[in-house]
C-alpha cells in the first residue's frame, strides 16, 4: 500500500500543477515590514486551488501521524480534511452547476480576508474573521448532489464530524482509548500496539481515495475535461489496485 499512496501524492501533486497553470500566478506584496504571496484576483478558482493544497499536505500529515502511531492526532487531521474537501466540493459545485449563491460570497469573503487589519501590530487589530455555517455548507453539498435523501446525508456528515470534533478538542472518550494495556497505562508515545490501531491505518485509504476524487470536480470546475477523465480513470486504477474498490464511493 506503501506505494500505491506514494504514487498517489505524486499523481495529486501533478494534477495540482496542472490546474495551477490555468489561472494567474500570486503576486509579491507588501504586507507591514515583510512580503508574502496573495491572489490579484480573489476568485472562487483560486480558492480551489489553495483547499487544494491543504488536501495533499493535510494526508501527507495523516499518514506520517498514523506511521509513528499518533492515531488521536491523525484523527484530528481527518476532521480537518473532512472540512476541506467539502468546502472544495461546495465551491466546485457551484461553478459546474452555475448555481453560485450569496452564501457562495459569504464563504469567499471570510476565506480571503487578512488575519490582520493592522499589520504592524497584531494586538491592535480588529479583525475578527467571519465564520459560515458548516450546516449551511453541508446541506448546500448534499441538496445539490442529487440525492434521494439529502437530510440522510447530512446527518451523515454531521455525525461524522461530531465524532472527529472530540479528537480535535479532547474530550475524555477519545483520549482514553490510549489507556490499555497489561497493566494498563496511557500510551504517550505511539500507539501501534492498541487494538484499535489498525482502524486508523484502514482510514487512510478512504481519504486517499476521497483525495483524488476532490481533484477530479476540480478539474470540471475548471472546465478541464481532459484532466477530469484522466483523474476519474486514475482513481478508478487506484480502487482496484487496493483491493477494497468495492468499499470505494465518492465521499464515502
Amino acid at each position: 500500500m506503501d506505494h500505491l499512496y506514494a504514487n498517489a501524492i505524486q499523481n495529486m501533486s501533478a494534477f495540482f500543477d496542472s490546474l495551477a497553470a490555468r489561472i494567474e500566478q500570486p503576486k509579491q506584496i507588501q504586507i507591514g515590514d515583510g512580503y508574502t504571496y496573495r491572489y490579484d484576483n480573489l476568485s472562487i478558482h483560486a480558492a480551489i486551488l489553495q483547499k487544494l493544497a491543504r488536501v495533499i499536505t493535510g494526508i501527507q500529515a495523516m499518514h506520517t501521524l498514523n506511521a509513528y502511531g499518533l492515531t488521536q492526532e491523525q484523527a484530528a487531521i481527518q476532521r480537518i480534511l473532512d472540512e476541506l474537501m467539502e468546502d472544495i466540493l461546495f465551491l466546485t459545485y457551484s461553478v459546474v452547476f452555475d448555481n453560485r449563491s450569496k452564501l457562495h460570497d459569504a464563504f469567499l469573503k471570510a476565506f480571503y480576508e487578512e488575519e490582520c487589519d493592522n499589520p504592524s501590530s497584531v494586538l491592535d487589530s480588529s479583525q475578527k474573521r467571519p465564520t459560515v455555517s458548516r450546516r449551511k455548507i453541508r446541506a448546500y453539498v448534499n441538496n445539490i448532489s442529487g440525492l434521494d435523501d439529502p437530510s440522510t446525508g447530512i446527518e451523515v456528515s454531521r455525525t461524522i464530524h461530531k465524532g472527529y470534533s472530540g479528537y480535535v478538542h479532547g474530550a475524555s472518550p477519545h483520549i482514553m482509548e490510549l489507556y490499555y494495556g497489561t497493566p494498563p497505562r496511557f500510551h504517550l508515545h505511539g500507539a501501534k500496539s492498541s487494538p484499535l490501531y489498525r482502524d486508523h491505518v484502514d482510514d487512510l485509504l478512504n481519504y486517499y481515495y476521497r483525495g483524488i476524487l476532490a481533484f477530479a470536480f476540480s478539474a470540471k470546475a475548471f472546465a478541464d475535461d481532459d484532466l477530469f477523465y484522466e483523474i476519474r480513470l486514475y482513481s478508478k486504477e487506484f480502487a482496484d489496485e487496493s483491493g477494497s474498490a468495492e468499499h470505494l464511493t465518492p465521499y464515502s
